[in-house]
C-alpha cells in the first residue's frame, strides 16, 4: 500500500462517527389495580403471577424481534415498569389504542374466567411508547 494512502485511511477512520449507544430497551406492564380492592381483594401473588403471565406470554410471542433479542442478551440488565389501569374497561381500550397503533402487546387473560388482567408490551425503546401510557401510573 502506497504511505500516503495509509495516511488517508488512518484519518477516515478518525473522522467516523462515534457507534450510537444501543436503546434502553424497556418492557412496560399494565395491570388492573381494581383487582387488589374490593370486591375482588386478589392477594399480591395472584396480582403478581398475572403480571408475570402477561410479561412471559409477550417476550416469547415476540421472541424474534431485534429489540427483543437484545432485551434477552443482558438479563441483568433487564428493565420493567409496572403501571396501574383502574379497571377492565380501561386496560381493554388501551389494548385497542395499542393495536390501533400497532404497538406489539399481549392482552393477559385470566382462565376459566377469560378476565383481562394485565397487558405486556414487548420491549420498546422507551421513547417509541411514553405517549401512550403517560395517563397510567406506576402501580403502588
Amino acid at each position: 500500500m502506497h504511505r500516503g494512502l495509509g495516511q488517508v485511511f488512518q484519518l477516515g477512520r478518525n473522522m467516523a462517527a462515534p457507534s450510537a449507544e444501543p436503546p434502553v430497551l424497556v418492557q412496560y406492564l399494565v395491570l388492573r389495580k381494581d383487582l387488589s380492592q374490593a370486591p375482588f381483594s386478589w392477594p399480591a401473588g395472584a396480582l403478581v403471577a398475572q403480571a408475570c403471565h402477561a410479561a412471559t406470554a409477550a417476550l416469547h410471542i415476540h421472541r424474534d424481534h431485534p429489540h427483543t433479542v437484545a432485551y434477552l442478551r443482558e438479563l441483568g440488565r433487564m428493565r420493567k415498569v409496572v403501571l396501574e389501569a383502574p379497571d377492565e374497561t380501561t386496560l381493554k381500550e388501551l389494548a385497542g389504542t395499542l393495536q390501533e397503533k400497532n404497538i406489539d402487546h399481549m392482552l393477559w387473560l385470566e382462565q376459566p374466567e377469560n378476565v383481562a388482567t394485565c397487558i405486556a408490551l414487548r420491549p420498546y425503546p422507551k421513547e417509541e411508547v411514553n405517549q401512550y401510557l403517560k395517563k397510567f401510573r406506576l402501580f403502588k
